[in-house]
């Protein structure tokens, strides 16, 4: 299941989220925490679904499809934060993906100021995985990440908050795109070269769909965090150019041909 806003431009949020799972040969069901009007260019508009409709959402679908494991992605305030970790201990969720989305790739902010500490203190503690891209763990550690050292101290640091694991993404540094786990016992690095290309809209969602499909089919934390490395790695190489800004990957590459 994932639990995250809608991007009407189809390159992130719970379309990406969809066609991951599809991808990685998983059945994915949705809960929509928020509406907003973008493209490859912008975020124009954001419409924040109700609490009650988010809450009747997770209910409704858990009643009877039930979920192997949850991913969330956009929770744009500490209220929908507070009701979905809520929701997520009433029904013992024991696999949950986090990506704590924060900003979008035009630079629009998706996440509240105020909901920050919130998504640190509430969220963060019942995450199996928790995948920060470089901003976002900067803004939850509180600490600069300029190079792999500082991604490696980062994602310790969020164990330290609560999280089984942590995934640090690398995509912001210098050099080959490099992500960082760490599963409460050894750091482990994921490296892929870094493609040049605007066509890298929704990858952070993506990966986290992608993560949680891997434990979902029973892989391991690392053996799903790596699988998801190299298909987001491969939507990336086979996208083309879509739109005037940051594109969307192409999630179905290997049908498409």
């Amino acid at each position: 299941m994932t639990i995250a806003g809608s991007d009407s431009g189809g390159g992130a949020g719970i379309q990406a989220d969809l066609k991951a799972f599809a991808a990685m040969h998983v059945y994915g069901t949705s809960v929509l925490t928020a509406i907003t009007a973008q493209n490859t260019l912008e975020v124009t508009d954001v419409m924040e679904i109700p609490v009650s409709v988010i809450e009747s959402q997770i209910d409704t679908v858990l009643a009877d499809i039930g979920t192997d494991v949850v991913k969330t992605g956009m929770l744009s305030s500490a209220k929908i934060i507070e009701a979905v970790a809520g929701k997520l201990r009433e029904h013992g969720v024991d696999k949950l993906v986090v990506d704590p989305v924060m900003v979008a790739k035009s630079g629009a902010r998706l996440l509240r100021d105020d909901a920050v500490e919130v998504l640190r203190t509430q969220l963060l503690p019942l995450a199996t995985v928790f995948t920060p891209n470089v901003p976002e763990a900067e803004a939850l550690t509180g600490r600069k990440i300029e190079n792999l050292d500082d991604a490696r101290g980062a994602a310790v640091e969020i164990v330290a908050l609560g999280a089984k694991s942590a995934v640090v993404k690398g995509g912001h540094l210098e050099g080959p795109a490099t992500d960082i786990l760490y599963d409460g016992h050894e750091l482990r690095a994921f490296t892929a070269q870094k493609i040049t290309t605007t066509s890298t809209h929704g990858t952070g969602c993506t990966f986290a769909s992608a993560t949680a499909a891997g434990l979902a089919k029973g892989l391991s934390v690392r053996d799903a965090v790596g699988a998801a490395k190299k298909y987001v790695t491969a939507t990336i190489r086979h996208a083309f150019p879509m739109g005037g800004g940051h594109g969307p990957l192409n999630h179905f590459y290997e049908l498409w041909g």
